[in-house]
């Protein structure tokens, strides 16, 4: 459904995207992360075709996006920083998407104000950060979109209206199958929701995967032993760490090609573990020399 192929971008001298692939199925939930400044929000305004790329190719459903009127009106986006006209309220920005969103819903956009409890007559200015998401997701829902691209979609969201927000969009790919591309630093929250995850640094897609696929790829070991061990050459290890006698392992493969390396070793005990989303994205970065620092104070 989405699709960009060797998508790049440069700004001046700086190049905020270099040659980026990636794909999210018809009906999938796609995760994007990444550290600040990885180029998260650049390829977001690139798939909703607020920029134009310097080279590759943007489709959406096979359809290129940059000034692609009925493509774009197949497309919903909340941004970071929602947008809104200076003296709007909820019901002015309503009509004026109304009036660009052929499938808009006024008769869902009505079913909607006991999920979204807010003041419709009040200045979107004169609201905070987190009402501004509640009508940002309101008005965006009610489009009826096939894709429907977040950026940091709950930043600002009390932990009740973050779940009602996100059981609404689930609702939607199940039923209407409806693409969404969601970027967010909010790991933990994308394990619940995502089925695909991509990870950017610094203009690059380090590695695209299924959720399932991702996690069965990497896996924590914990062992001990009665002396010093000589690890296996062959085990491709991203971190390592004691203490006293307790190694924990974070290696590259399934848990039970790992449990069978290091079981002729003889350990006290061994046991393989599942890692967080979270702790994945940690260890993938600090190949990449992106890692937390031990600072001495």
């Amino acid at each position: 459904m989405i699709r960009a192929q060797n998508l790049s971008k440069s700004f001046g001298g700086f190049k905020a995207l270099k040659e980026v692939n990636i794909h999210a199925p018809k009906g999938a939930v796609y995760g994007l992360v990444g550290p600040n400044g990885a180029g998260k929000s650049t390829l977001i305004r690139h798939l909703s075709g607020v920029y134009r790329q310097d080279a590759g190719d943007i489709h959406i459903d096979g359809q290129p996006v940059f000034e692609n009127t009925a493509v774009k009106r197949r497309i919903a986006t909340i941004p970071d920083n929602v947008y809104y006209f200076p003296q709007a309220d909820i019901r002015a920005m309503k009509r004026f998407y109304a009036s660009i969103y052929p499938d808009f819903d006024s008769a869902r956009f009505e079913k909607l104000r006991e999920a979204f409890p807010l003041d419709e007559k009040k200045a979107l200015r004169r609201m905070s950060r987190g009402m501004q998401k509640q009508a940002a997701f309101w008005l965006a829902i009610c489009q009826n979109a096939d894709v429907i691209l977040l950026d940091e979609p709950v930043d600002g969201l009390d932990p009740v209206m973050r779940r009602q927000a996100w059981n609404i969009l689930m609702a939607d790919v199940a039923e209407r199958e409806t693409t969404v591309l969601v970027s967010s630093h909010n790991l933990r929250e994308l394990e619940d929701v995502c089925d695909h995850i991509g990870i950017l640094h610094e203009g690059e897609l380090l590695l695209e995967r299924s959720l399932e696929e991702l996690q069965s790829g990497v896996v924590k070991l914990q062992m001990a032993f009665q002396s010093e061990p000589v690890l296996p050459p062959a085990l491709d290890i991203l971190h390592r760490s004691d203490t006293g006698r307790v190694v924990t392992l974070i290696v590259r493969g399934g848990g039970d090609e790992a449990i069978a390396r290091i079981a002729p070793l003889s350990p006290l005990f061994l046991e393989a573990m599942p890692l967080t989303l979270e702790e994945i994205f940690i260890y993938e970065l600090g190949g990449y020399g992106y890692a937390a620092k031990e600072i001495l104070l």
